[in-house]
């Protein structure tokens, strides 16, 4: 028989780093918006992967934006 040591169920997760992780996001996002305009008619397998991934990094930012919006601390 296993012993099953005493862990705690939920750990909370601090709403400073949720918020310095948005903003890290965001700034990656701004980095996305230059480097497509800069990018626009060039090289359109390189444009469409980075739009994909600005896509994906605002689905994230949004998702850790609800999650400080529903946090009861």
């Amino acid at each position: 028989m296993q012993q099953r040591l005493n862990a705690p169920r939920h750990t909370a997760v601090d709403a400073g780093m949720i918020r310095d992780r948005i903003a890290q996001l965001q700034d990656e996002h701004r980095g996305l918006d230059t480097l497509i305009d800069k990018l626009s008619g060039i090289d359109d397998l390189e444009l469409r992967r980075l739009k994909k991934r600005k896509l994906k990094v605002k689905d994230t930012i949004l998702l850790l934006q609800l999650q400080l919006d529903t946090d009861p601390h």
